[in-house]
């Protein structure tokens, strides 16, 4: 049986490559896409992911727009890594329209498609965790019908990436991302920021990437072209950890939410969000001492098989 998944992104160039792999792996059957607001504002999310469903010809599969703000917090976007527009700032002046959309909203289409396929159901977020907070709190008993959830947020280190101790995703709806680790009691995982800087990837293999002769290398090449610019700038360099290649934040909660093998060590640890430190609001807190007391407790990925993310890539674009 195929692997039935709902993804929840803020489609920016990693979105953009989770959705291409998961396009196509042979195991993997994508139910819906449901949008919120992120990389860019949820306008551009939208449109973003149509762009990417038509580069892989999947038109078919249906897109929900979700949230277009925080629960509480003001609006972040990432404009300055993935373009105003969210993809590299390269418009395509045939992209699909709106009109595509679904009627019915992100957060009632995941409750719906949830209640259809009961345990068999996995959820991969990759933006702002505002669509799932909402969705749990209109019908908590929606966690307990997913298989798995797999997340790219938050941080392990206390090494952020727009605030001094925030990773973006979660510090983009600090409130959303709480909701979420207190109240989601499926198995669920965590592709956190240092993590995945780690787990660079070298520029020679983004260049075997881009080299390979299709329309989707060529989209890819394309809307990254404006992030690598800024991954391979000094100034970025320093804010890294390790690696020193191109971070592809996003593609590793995908990867390992299509391979189970993918992830090679993790850990298994009660976390939480801090939402009122001056200086740690939205930070990631890995509760080793269980004072939290927490019965849930979620996998930190550690280490993954990156030779399998470089053929999923390569896949992607084929």
């Amino acid at each position: 049986m195929k692997k039935k998944l709902i993804l929840d992104v803020d489609t920016g160039v990693d979105d953009a490559q989770a959705i291409m792999i998961a396009l196509s792996s042979p195991n993997v059957e994508v139910l819906g896409i449901t949008c919120c607001h992120g990389n860019t504002p949820l306008k551009n999310v939208v449109k973003n992911t149509l762009r990417v469903l038509k580069v892989c010809k999947r038109l078919d599969i249906p897109v929900y727009k979700g949230f277009s703000q925080p629960l509480l917090d003001n609006k972040r976007h990432a404009g300055d890594y993935h373009g105003i527009d969210g993809l590299g700032d390269v418009p395509d002046l045939d992209a699909p329209g709106i009109e595509l959309l679904q009627k019915e909203e992100a957060v009632q289409a995941m409750i719906k498609i949830a209640k259809q396929h009961p345990e068999e159901v996995i959820l991969v977020a990759t933006g702002p965790l505002t669509n799932l907070a909402v969705a749990v709190q209109l019908d908590p008993s929606f966690p307990k019908r997913l298989k798995a959830l797999y997340v790219m947020g938050g941080n392990t280190d206390s090494r952020g990436n727009t605030t001094v101790c925030g990773e973006f995703n979660f510090v983009a709806d600090p409130e959303a991302a709480y909701a979420v680790l207190e109240r989601f009691n499926c198995p669920t995982y965590i592709a956190t920021w240092e993590f995945s800087c780690r787990c660079s990837l070298p520029w020679s293999f983004c260049d075997e990437l881009f080299s390979q002769k299709s329309e989707k290398a060529a989209f890819m090449k394309k809307i990254s072209a404006l992030s690598m610019a800024k991954a391979k700038s000094a100034d970025y360099q320093k804010e890294v950890i390790a690696g020193g290649g191109f971070n592809p934040c996003d593609v590793f909660a995908l990867a390992a939410a299509v391979d189970d093998s993918f992830i090679t060590k993790k850990e298994e640890v009660a976390v939480t969000v801090e939402l009122d430190g001056r200086h740690t609001r939205g930070m990631m807190v890995l509760d080793y001492m269980e004072l939290l007391k927490k019965e849930h407790k979620v996998f930190i990925m550690k280490t993954v098989d990156l030779e399998k993310l470089k053929k999923m890539l390569i896949n992607a674009v084929k």
